[in-house]
């Protein structure tokens, strides 16, 4: 019998639609926050500005800091490179060319900023010695296999102009699976050596072979390298060194003795280290504050408490200066976001365009502020009048507090260098050795009223001439870089005090106190010479002369304290300071200060602070029957002592649940619904043990003991 089947088929083809992610602009943020105003884009238009030149400076800083690392690793590249392609017979450069030419670069304990430090390195390189360099790190290299096949495959991916037979050869090595010394040299050599053809391979010498760019291989994470790893490939590597130029650089966070530990004598023999130190992480740190705060090039500023919060995390933390700077972005964010008034922080002749632009909420915002009102309780009283009540004064009156602000700040950084070149060389640094520890105590209060301001001056009268001498020459040159007409009389008066120390001549101080000692001794009467000795020892015993020098001395020392009374006033005594001082301390540290402990106790014990959800909104001490099962097992073990009996908490949580699903009961069997209700209660349980918060216990087998808040 024959038959006949006819097959049909309804093929769908779904298009791949992919889901748009819905992305919010940054400055509606600004515009729906609880600070919301009238100029929250211009606002965010500032940070972005604001930002974005700071964001240059630090990288500018960044070039130059590692200018001179990276000057000295190029010349140190380029030397060994060029000793590997020296003819020469010599028995120690016959062993030298055995030797892999290796950089140990000392970056520190900041590890978060090496790989900034390294690609930077790695660009430099590419410019100005070989297109070759590959950077591999730890974690991608295993073994011997994984780490020749990163190797290679990041040398396939380097940009050098080839010729289109050099890139068919580089395909075919690409296909194959084998990664070998061998095969990465012979890849080298078509790639970079330009021999004759005729010429068979094995009569060519070092001197016909073209100088072709060494490859270098910079090892990120040295220390978390696995020994056998890199024992193998350096002893390889000096095996075809004449074929395939490979020059190392270890990046080393802690010190170079872990090359020894890490390497046998055999093995370190095998490779020509030079030492390399970067920059101390914190002289950057130094260079960041003095480039971006210290200075009226930005307007922005932080209060003491701030500055002291990132200061100590990077202290006492990571010692990175990425992050400090993203605390700095963090901090200029917050300001903007959160004060209306911040679209005064801007450069002098744009905030004082703006104040003819300010609403009538914006002035009313001003006349808030604690440093104007103490501002207006200062005036007469036609003058606070005018100033609470016309916004046309106002706005006059916030023009000239802006620019004098401004010189506040001008004369305020030049006196505190000044200050800093007296404060840094004296005995245990009673004022910090660094200026942003000098910087911090004069942001919190008047800083002639502490103890080391006046330890301080102390110091400063014990001074000999020539180390006041070249105090006073520092000082002169911070002071004469300024434009201020006041501190140019200050550089002057610095001027004279050098002039007068330099004509000073002791040898004539020494004649005429000789000469008044021979006046006073020429009668020989035993009688009047008696007189004459008590009457000078009196004289001496109440009051002592002073020579020239210590007069002057006194002076200068004078002339600095009333320096830094007049100029080293605290910021929060200028009127409008809000506006330039970023002071909420309490939510930075609330965003970088993770304190998991406490976020985790919130989110269980009150799950409408994360969730929003007004469901879950309850008094204090009530546990919301519709919460997640997780808070409601955990607002119960806070009710229970140091052992929980898992049964009575069992039934606890099934009166809690059941309560919310009184209208479901209907629906399913009240043993399969106890089955579920206990199933929940056993994943709660579980989730609490992985938090930590409580652990089985041998004491009784139907109870768990609690671990947090009171338990043991």
């Amino acid at each position: 019998m024959a038959t006949s089947s006819v097959s049909k088929g309804c093929f769908v083809f779904k298009p791949n639609f992919k889901k748009r992610k819905i992305s919010v602009p940054i400055e509606d943020y600004f515009s729906k926050g609880k600070n919301a105003s009238e100029d929250s884009k211009l606002r965010f238009e500032t940070y972005q500005l604001i930002w974005q030149q700071m964001k240059s400076e630090t990288e500018r800083l960044q070039e130059e800091l590692n200018k001179n690392l990276f000057d000295s690793l190029i010349e140190f590249l380029q030397t060994s490179h060029s000793g590997l392609w020296k003819n020469s017979e010599d028995w120690s450069s016959e062993i030298k060319l055995r030797e892999i030419p290796t950089a140990a670069l000392i970056l520190g304990v900041n590890v978060t900023d090496h790989d900034l430090t390294l690609r930077s390195l790695t660009e430099v390189l590419q410019n100005n010695v070989t297109p070759y360099v590959v950077s591999l790190q730890a974690k991608d290299c295993p073994d011997m296999k994984h780490f020749l096949q990163k190797l290679v495959s990041q040398l396939m991916d380097c940009k050098v102009d080839v010729q289109s037979k050099e890139k068919e050869s580089v395909q075919v090595i690409q296909k194959n699976v084998h990664y070998s010394m061998d095969s990465l040299s012979a890849w080298y050599m078509s790639v970079t050596q330009k021999t004759d053809p005729k010429m068979p391979r094995k009569k060519r010498t070092f001197s016909s072979q073209w100088h072709s760019p060494p490859v270098v291989l910079i090892l990120k994470d040295m220390e978390s390298f696995t020994t056998k790893v890199l024992q193998d490939f350096i002893i390889i590597s000096s095996q075809h060194l004449h074929e395939f130029p490979l020059i190392l650089i270890f990046g080393i966070a802690t010190s170079p003795v872990v090359i020894h530990r890490l390497l046998p004598h055999a093995v370190s023999s095998l490779l020509c280290i030079e030492l390399f130190q970067s920059l101390s992480c914190k002289e950057h740190l130094t260079t960041v504050l003095d480039k971006l705060l210290l200075t009226t090039q930005f307007p922005f500023k932080l209060s003491e408490k701030v500055l002291q919060i990132l200061t100590n995390i990077f202290l006492y933390h990571d010692f990175s200066i990425q992050n400090f700077i993203k605390g700095l972005q963090l901090s200029l964010l917050e300001h903007f976001y959160s004060q209306p008034l911040s679209v005064l922080c801007c450069n002098l002749p744009e905030a004082k365009r703006r104040t003819h632009f300010l609403s009538a909420n914006q002035c009313e915002n001003i006349r808030r502020l604690p440093s104007f009102r103490r501002y207006v309780e200062k005036q007469s009283s036609q003058k606070q009048v005018a100033l609470l009540t016309s916004d046309k004064s106002l706005k006059e009156e916030t023009q000239s507090l802006l620019e004098n602000l401004h010189v506040y700040h001008t004369n305020y950084f030049l006196v505190l260098r000044c200050l800093h070149q007296f404060t840094s060389f004296l005995p245990k640094y009673p004022l910090g050795r660094q200026i942003r520890e000098l910087y911090c105590m004069c942001l919190e209060k008047n800083i002639w009223d502490s103890e080391e301001y006046a330890s301080v001056l102390q110091l400063l009268r014990l001074l000999a001439k020539d180390e006041l001498m070249a105090m006073l020459q520092n000082c002169f040159k911070v002071f004469q870089s300024s434009s201020a007409k006041e501190l140019g009389n200050t550089a002057k008066k610095i001027e004279e005090f050098l002039a007068q120390f330099q004509s000073l001549d002791e040898t004539k101080e020494e004649e005429d106190t000789s000469q008044s000692q021979s006046k006073g001794l020429q009668k020989t009467d035993l009688y009047h010479l008696q007189k004459s000795l008590l009457e000078m020892k009196e004289l001496r015993s109440t009051s002592k002369r002073q020579t020239k020098f210590e007069v002057l001395r006194e002076q200068v020392v004078s002339f600095v304290d009333s320096l830094v009374r007049e100029y080293l006033l605290p910021p929060d005594t200028q009127p409008l300071h809000e506006t330039l001082y970023f002071s909420s301390a309490h939510t930075l540290r609330q965003h970088l200060n993770a304190a998991p402990r406490i976020a985790l106790h919130t989110a269980l014990n009150n799950p409408y602070y994360y969730l929003k959800n007004e469901a879950l909104r309850s008094e204090e001490g009530c546990i919301p029957n519709v919460a997640p099962d997780i808070c409601i097992a955990y607002k119960l073990h806070l009710e229970c002592s140091r052992l929980i009996n898992l049964v009575d908490w069992s039934e606890a949580f099934a009166t809690v649940v059941t309560a919310a699903e009184k209208m479901d009961a209907n629906s399913v069997t009240s043993e399969e619904r106890n089955e579920v209700i206990h199933a929940r209660f056993i994943r709660a349980v579980s989730e609490l043990e992985l938090l930590g918060f409580i652990k089985p216990t041998k004491q009784k087998t139907d109870h768990v003991a609690r671990l947090t808040w009171g338990g043991c």
